[in-house]
């Protein structure tokens, strides 16, 4: 039996082991919209709080499953998890829900033939160039349909750079586009934790300088030969705040540098990352502090 699942739900609901991970999150994950149309005949689903997202995700997977396949789908109460039964009658399934650990538990089996709404949310979910950004982006990706603030302000902080870099949790490719602009770049590197902004970013930046990679920056090989690393870390796991991610990608970015090389770092003013810089890096200072950011220049 092929069965697919997206995300990691907690173990308490005993996700299927041998199932075919497709959350565009986990590097090396398959990704959900290549799998043909009812070709798996089970799915289950962490759904993702956004509800364009979530729409697209559960459409997708209702494409995916053959007739009689079996839907299990699960989300937190207060992300998502309250309208997960509303949502997938919308679809058309007949819904058994249920409450366990905080969470709502919805169980389905697709009928035959055509449902309602699938293509309509596949297309309200798709990559597609964001009005008023001029670039490709799709729900689900960091600030896909905005400029983040705090990218903003690093951005306009930043001088002209150069040699090797790498943009740290780049996005879309935002802040990557603005430090290309620097004639004397030659190369960078971007690098994500999501496919979906990997491959928004390719579109978003076609600059032969800069290279594309689907992976987790804390587990990046540390080859201390970059000029520089700029970077909006993410401070939040799942939906909760975590300091220690923007603590991994700082201590990350003092791996990657060349002694003398600079990291460029924009945080929220609350993250308490000044201990961690100090310990890595010879030399910081704090360059701006606006709007509730503040940026850092640190030296190795």
């Amino acid at each position: 039996m092929i069965t697919l699942l997206y995300g990691r739900p907690p173990a308490v609901f005993d996700p299927p082991a041998d199932a075919v991970q497709t959350s565009p999150v986990i590097p090396g994950s398959t990704a959900l919209e290549s799998v043909p149309d009812g070709s798996v005949q089970a799915v289950t689903v962490y759904a993702p709080p956004g509800v364009l997202e979530r729409r697209y995700v559960l459409a997708h997977a209702l494409r995916a499953l053959e007739e009689g396949g079996r839907l299990d789908v699960m989300a937190p109460k207060d992300k998502g998890g309250s309208r997960l039964g509303k949502e997938l009658k919308a679809f058309g399934l007949e819904v058994i829900e249920t409450a366990k650990a905080h969470h709502r538990r919805c169980l389905a089996v697709r009928p035959g033939g055509p449902l309602p709404a699938v293509d309509e949310a596949i297309a309200a979910g798709a990559p597609r160039i964001v009005p008023g950004l001029e670039a490709w982006s799709q729900p689900g990706v960091f600030a896909w349909d905005r400029i983040d603030p705090g990218s903003a302000l690093l951005a306009r902080t930043l001088p002209g750079l150069k040699g090797a870099g790498a943009d740290l949790g780049c996005g879309y490719g935002a802040l990557a586009t603005v430090v290309l602009r620097s004639p004397p770049v030659t190369g960078l590197r971007l690098i994500d934790l999501d496919r979906r902004a990997i491959e928004a970013a390719r579109r978003n930046v076609p600059d032969p300088r800069a290279t594309f990679e689907w992976a987790d920056v804390r587990s990046l090989p540390e080859t201390a030969g970059l000029d520089f690393v700029v970077t909006n870390p993410p401070f939040h796991d799942g939906g909760a705040e975590d300091r220690r991610l923007g603590q991994a990608f700082i201590r990350k970015a003092a791996g990657l540098l060349r002694k003398g090389g600079v990291l460029w770092l924009v945080a929220n003013r609350h993250l308490p990352y000044e201990a961690e810089l100090d310990a890595a890096f010879k030399r910081v200072r704090m360059v701006a502090d606006a709007g509730g950011y503040k940026v850092f220049e640190a030296v190795k």
